[in-house]
């Protein structure tokens, strides 16, 4: 038997200081135990060893397997010999002798207190991983603790962390034991212990202080919808209120700015727009950009994001910004691609600003030539052929309002519709049997999809 004193209180401190749970450590100390005895028996034996986790009595055991005939003797009992220890085992079952050494000596006692250091420093890594693994995306407050060249070593409690030149916010100078607020970006395990990333200019930083300095927030009346940064020049927040009666960015900027302005101080000055969110993304477009006055919002293309975005001559420089940190703000805010233009610009530029999915018919048509290598005649006049693709794609989208259970059309009235002259209708409704028709010869629902059919098949 080994008697380790004070064991109960010793393995309370080493929990307590070091975060290594008392479970984990007491299993070190069995494992140290047998790597210590391993060097008075063989490889094959198998080992055991307990220890009493209030008294810190320990023992180590040799474990057989009771045989009729022994093969091996570091593994095999006979069972004459096993009852003789425990009357009760029979053929098949284990029997465990104690060989617990009165004395280890200095060398196994250099073994076991390796092992056990090596085990408590693998479990307090693991420890520190799990306790830091749920806080990656929160802010952390930590000590500077020492200026490395250009990046600070912070202490975070259990653990350090480098705050790069990359991850600090330009222009800022931290001071040895100055307390400081940082992102916890990511965490990564790696043989030397556990890795934090840690920043000052990622957005979440802006984000995390909104939740922490604006109490509307953390309770889920308003929202913090997108954050867009330029570290230490200019920042754009996006929040919405789910609440009509409070105001969103009235509520985030507080009275006489407040609220803002201790996140400011927090960021080194740097300046924070806070603007109103919306779900149609020609408002948010307008409000991304303030301060400048947006004359007009175009969509080009919902799918790729690509919006331009009309402002007034005197509006264009604001709308840009400084170096163009307003417009750049703004797209990643809004996650939209935006081209700028003044006014005169756009009249200029109109055909080139045509959405893709308002186009006319016969840019339509055009468009279609263009992507099979095909070349518009000069004069601009289009054939016949062309009209009939221009009909099938108007009928189309007229499908929906003038559905087949119309109460019927004239001729005139249809030729607008599918946009064919009416004399090129008349020749299609005789050809398909109707017999002679003019202009005002009404056509009933079950004629309108004859032809409808008839042209589309052209």
């Amino acid at each position: 038997m080994i008697l380790i004193d004070n064991f109960r209180q010793v393995t309370a401190q080493i929990e307590s200081e070091r975060g290594v749970p008392r479970e984990v450590l007491i299993s070190a100390i069995e494992q140290a135990l047998v790597a210590a005895c391993r060097r008075k028996v063989t490889e094959e034996a198998i080992l055991e060893a307990t220890i009493d986790p209030d008294s810190g009595e320990a023992n180590i055991f040799q474990v057989f397997e009771v045989v009729d005939e022994v093969e091996d003797e570091d593994l095999h009992m006979k069972v004459e010999d096993a009852r003789r220890k425990d009357p009760s085992v029979g053929v098949g079952s284990q029997i465990k002798v104690n060989i617990t050494p009165s004395d280890f000596g200095r060398i196994a006692a250099l073994t076991a207190k390796q092992v056990i250091v090596q085990r408590i420093r693998e479990a307090e890594k693991q420890s520190i991983f799990e306790e830091f693994k749920d806080k990656i995306g929160t802010v952390l407050i930590g000590t500077v603790q020492r200026v490395e060249g250009d990046n600070y070593l912070v202490n975070l409690g259990r653990s350090e962390a480098i705050l790069n030149r990359r991850d600090q916010i330009p222009g800022e100078t931290l001071s040895v034991k100055e307390k400081v607020r940082v992102f916890l970006s990511n965490i990564d395990m790696t043989p030397r212990g556990p890795l934090l990333r840690i920043s000052r200019s990622h957005p979440g930083l802006l984000k995390c202080l909104f939740h922490l300095e604006i109490p509307e927030i953390s309770d889920g009346i308003i929202e913090v919808k997108s954050v867009s940064r330029e570290p230490g020049v200019r920042a754009k927040v996006a929040v919405k209120s789910n609440n009509a009666s409070i105001g969103a960015v009235g509520t985030c900027v507080g009275h006489l700015g407040g609220r803002i302005q201790s996140i400011i101080r927090e960021l080194g000055r740097e300046k924070i727009d806070v603007l109103e969110w919306s779900e149609v993304p020609e408002s948010f477009i307008a409000n991304a950009l303030k301060p400048a006055k947006i004359a007009d919002v175009t969509l080009l293309d919902v799918e790729e994001k690509t919006a331009v975005v009309v402002v007034a001559k005197d509006q264009l420089s604001l709308a840009i910004g400084k170096y163009g940190v307003n417009v750049r703000l703004s797209v990643k805010l809004t996650g939209w691609k935006l081209d700028i233009v003044s006014e005169e610009e756009y009249s200029r530029r109109q055909d080139e600003f045509k959405p893709k999915n308002q186009l006319s018919m016969a840019d339509r048509i055009r468009l279609n030539q263009e992507a099979n290598g095909e070349n518009e005649e000069e004069s601009g006049e289009l054939s016949l052929a062309e009209k009939l693709k221009m009909a099938r794609l108007k009928m189309e989208e007229e499908e929906a309002s003038q559905s087949s259970e119309d109460e019927g059309l004239t001729i005139a009235e249809f030729s607008g519709i599918v946009g064919l002259s009416e004399d090129e209708i008349k020749a299609y409704a005789e050809e398909c049997g109707f017999g002679t028709v003019d202009d005002e010869t009404a056509l009933s629902p079950e004629q309108m999809e004859t032809l409808k059919s008839k042209i589309k098949n052209k």
